[in-house]
């Protein structure tokens, strides 16, 4: 495993193109010898992840803005200062309550950044919702994300 020091000033960092999301990579798990890696979140109200599970453990870490989070049978509204972690597995999903949130997402290994880079390289910019579909459908098969029935809606 190869560690290093890794500094990122504010508004920095490799930024990835997701459907719903700005994306800015602020550590990877290249820097941190594969163990774990952080992204700065930043998505606009009314943004919502379908229910959905991975295989990796991730956590979030609001910066402004208000959040809900379900995490199996559990729900949490977050807000500036707020925390929470989700199992590998876990079914889960989350929405936006303000006009926008900044959060922080921790994910240990390189799977969550795998994923984001793979969604990056594949979504079109310019796409239709209708002709993203499918490209997702790979990206999520390629990383083992699959949507589930549980849990039925964010707080």
């Amino acid at each position: 495993m190869s560690y290093q020091t890794t500094y990122r000033p504010p508004g920095e960092g490799d930024e990835l193109y997701s459907v719903d999301a700005a994306i800015t990579v602020k550590c990877r798990a290249a820097d941190t010898g594969g163990t774990y890696e952080v992204f700065e979140v930043d998505m606009p109200r009314g943004v919502g992840v379908p229910p959905h599970a991975e295989p990796w453990p991730k956590a979030f870490y609001v910066l402004h803005g208000r959040m809900a989070v379900r995490s199996g049978d559990q729900a949490y509204e977050l807000g500036p200062g707020g925390f929470v972690t989700v199992p590998p597995g876990a079914a889960n999903t989350f929405r936006v309550l303000t006009p926008a949130v900044k959060f922080l997402a921790f994910s240990l290994g390189e799977g969550m950044g795998g994923f984001f880079a793979d969604v990056d390289r594949t979504a079109p910019r310019d796409a239709s919702l209708e002709e993203l579909a499918p490209l997702m459908q790979d990206v999520l098969t390629r990383h083992g994300v699959t949507f589930v029935d549980e849990p039925a809606a964010a707080p």
